[in-house]
This record gives structure tokens, sequence and C-alpha cells, in this order.
């Protein structure tokens, strides 16, 4: 379940409130009664470091191309030097094989 940030907007009483996504959302303050609590927009609770997939294969810019296209050539001299593993290869993985990701 989401934790969800609410501040009420007549006294300025913040909580964080463990609820599931379906529920209904609050509004009414738990200090002051009013009806002007409201969910906050809060920045997501995890960050990527490193150097995994996702800071070579999806970066936007001309960063994340330039780091794939080296990945993409020195596949290719890896599946030729072993052409009749190829076939076996192509399955185990999810594009057979066929595009730069490899």
């Amino acid at each position: 379940m989401p934790i969800y940030a609410y501040r009420c907007a007549a006294c300025g009483h913040a909580k964080d409130v463990l609820q599931k996504m379906s529920d209904a959302p609050l509004t009414t303050c738990p200090a002051c009664g009013a009806e002007q609590f409201q969910k906050q927009v809060t920045a997501a609770g995890f960050q990527l470091k490193g150097s995994g997939w996702y800071a070579t294969d999806f970066r936007g810019g001309s960063g994340g191309t330039s780091a794939a296209a080296p990945a993409a050539t020195s596949a290719p001299a890896s599946s030729d030097t072993g052409g009749s593993s190829g076939g076996d290869s192509g399955p185990s993985t999810p594009c057979g094989g066929s595009c730069a990701c490899h």
C-alpha cells in the first residue's frame, strides 16, 4: 500500500497516511477538523544509482545512444564467432538476438 502525504490548507497540519489506492482521499483535518485536508504531490521514494540498465539503455539525450552503440557493435562480433550457437542463444533472449541490445 502506498503512503500519501496530506496537508491542511487551514492550519498547516501535515501527515503521512498509509492507504489503498482504491480508498477515497481524506478531506477532514485530524488536527483542526476543517474540510481542507488535501493530498500532496511528492517525489518518488527511491533513486536509481550506479551503472545499471537504466543508465545505459533508457537514458534520454545523446549520452544514452552513444553508450548503447558500443554494446551493439560488440554483440554481433560475439554472435558471429559462434555461428552455430547463435541459433541456440536466440530463443533464450526476449528479442531472439536480432536487435542491438545484446
